[in-house]
């Protein structure tokens, strides 16, 4: 089969389209023709040699996909051949086929299209665990996502907004910030504009917020203590502004009897992943079909193109996914 390939560590033009073998499945496993993939933080890292796939996992790059059900092991039920899926991988989504756990595909709602699909697991599975399984989220608990216009982020403001939260949001730019309040965010900074802490704190009258879901890190720390409420919960998906804290003011923690946690999804158990898959599945097939859900997509490139596709994103303009279609 075809597959992106990286010639050697390094910035995307080590990307090329060559041969690679064909996924093996096992009894419980569908092998999956990829019509669509989509782009996220982690291809880059991998892209770069310092994100390698987790044991046992494709090193191919890609941790989505959409397509149409080939073949099936035989203890698969749910799916057959033709069917339509999509769902999250450890590793090869930029590549002509995968194999996937049956239990961690999902049926495509039919109103949705492959690349519209293929927008969808890696943002809103990691939104949805970050919320509700790590965050705790409940009816009425102020949410502060930073990156508000990633992938990610785009999906966390749908979430609390269905679930009767109020987000709010920080990003980068004025169309950022109008396209979160687009999807649901009751408020929109502009973290380019100054510290966001005691914006946060004034717009909720001192409480700050329950769940904070940053993307950021250390630099963001010592204002994500500040602005989280009593009790609250800031879980950290990314460490895109550093790893090292060079202050950490731990009487903050206490006083707000605050928890951080860390979390990644790809390294998780297959188990875990299944699990996650399914609650998801029940909470929000739905709702993609209804339309109160949807996936927001800022390009589509064929994946001919998937070095332009990786500058895009590192030149950080998307908003929402970025998506490759496989054609």
């Amino acid at each position: 089969m075809k597959a992106v390939l990286v010639k050697s560590p390094g910035d995307a033009d080590q990307l090329y389209i060559g041969e690679a073998p064909m996924p093996e499945i096992g009894d419980s496993d569908l092998l999956v023709r990829i019509k669509a993939t989509a782009l996220n933080r982690a291809d880059i890292l991998q892209r770069r040699g310092l994100y390698p796939p987790p044991p046992g996992a494709s090193e191919i790059i890609g941790l989505e996909m959409a397509g149409t059900v080939v073949s099936c092991g035989k203890h698969c039920q749910k799916f057959q051949p033709g069917d339509r899926v999509f769902g999250l991988l450890p590793g090869g989504g930029y590549a002509e086929y995968a194999a996937i756990p049956e239990g961690m595909a999902m049926p495509i709602p039919e109103n949705l299209s492959f690349e519209e699909a293929a927008a969808i697991p890696e943002a809103f599975l990691t939104a949805f665990q970050a919320l509700r399984w790590l965050g705790g989220f409940r009816q009425g608990h102020i949410v502060l996502i930073h990156a508000g216009a990633s992938g990610v982020g785009t999906a966390a403001i749908q979430l609390v907004r269905e679930g009767k939260g109020r987000a709010i949001v920080t990003a980068g730019s004025e169309a950022k910030l109008e396209a979160c309040r687009s999807l649901g965010a009751t408020e929109a900074f502009n973290y380019k504009q100054g510290p966001f802490a005691d914006k946060v704190l004034q717009v909720t009258h001192g409480h700050g917020a329950d769940i904070i879901i940053d993307f950021v890190g250390a630099s963001y720390l010592d204002q994500n203590l500040t602005a989280i409420a009593e009790d609250g919960r800031m879980i950290v998906l990314s460490l895109l502004g550093g790893s090292v804290a060079e202050q950490f003011d731990m009487r903050k923690l206490m006083r707000k009897r605050a928890r951080i946690e860390g979390s990644t999804l790809r390294g998780r158990s297959p188990e875990y992943k299944i699990q996650l898959t399914t609650e998801f599945s029940r909470y929000a097939l739905s709702r993609f079909e209804s339309g109160a859900l949807k996936p927001v997509i800022d390009r589509v490139f064929s994946w001919k193109d998937v070095a332009e596709a990786h500058r895009y994103m590192e030149a950080n303009k998307n908003i929402g996914k970025i998506v490759l279609r496989i054609d």
